[in-house]
């Protein structure tokens, strides 16, 4: 899911202590135990665009060995975890607030990225399916309290987004967002995911078309 940069600048006083009250929990208390992303060109599925010193790269969490970072079952609520990776390798900033992503399975089908709402709903009682009605992205910020969901289970979604906070000269950006597969067989198969909406000076970059075969590929090999 994608947060809005604007309601994380609303927040800028409390954000920073809250996030360094997060990196100061010890191990047994962290939300996941997932591992920080690295340059999105280490990931098989990547694509990068040399002219605009731009990297993006995607990674299916849809394996025991990566899904057991997770404290939620996501793929038992037939959500596939996807995590998004920017590496921006430019001396300017890029900016992220009018971010799109749209995964495109092998018959065409549209996607959206599931809002936290969405996941709330679907944690507690299976919910409607998020890519339908189409979100407008960036994704508001949850609200608190869920009925039904528990303190872990809200934690972790909430430190699972993905910020689409500025991506400054030569760093990465991620986070995850989750796409709803029910009734879909072999999702990955033939699945393209799109991003679009980055801009550099108030200029839109090139569209990034990452097809999810290469991840595949990869774990064929392994």
């Amino acid at each position: 899911m994608l947060i809005k940069k604007a309601q994380v600048r609303a927040q800028a006083i409390v954000v920073p202590f809250l996030l360094a009250a997060l990196f100061a929990l010890p191990a047994a208390t962290a939300p996941t135990s997932v591992s920080p992303a690295t340059h999105a060109k280490s990931y098989p599925a990547h694509e990068s665009h040399e002219d605009e010193a731009l990297s993006i790269a995607v990674d299916p969490f849809d394996r025991p060995e990566k899904t057991s970072a997770f404290k939620v079952n996501y793929q038992g609520h037939d959500l596939l975890p996807i995590r998004l990776i920017i590496s921006n390798d430019g001396d300017n900033t890029v900016m992220l607030d009018n971010l799109q992503v749209e995964y495109v399975t092998a018959h065409r089908t549209k996607l959206q990225p599931a809002t936290s709402d969405d996941l709330y709903r679907r944690m507690a009682k299976g919910g409607s399916r998020p890519d339908k009605p189409p979100v407008q992205l960036p994704i508001p910020l949850p609200r608190k309290n869920k009925a039904g969901v528990s303190k872990d289970t809200q934690n972790e979604i909430d430190s699972l987004q993905f910020y689409t906070v500025p991506v400054t000269a030569h760093s990465t950006n991620s986070g995850f967002l989750f796409f709803d597969v029910s009734g879909i067989s072999s999702p990955e198969e033939g699945a393209h995911i799109y991003i679009s909406g980055m801009k550099v000076n108030g200029k839109e970059l090139f569209y990034f078309d990452i097809p999810l075969e290469k991840y595949l590929a990869s774990q064929a090999t392994k």
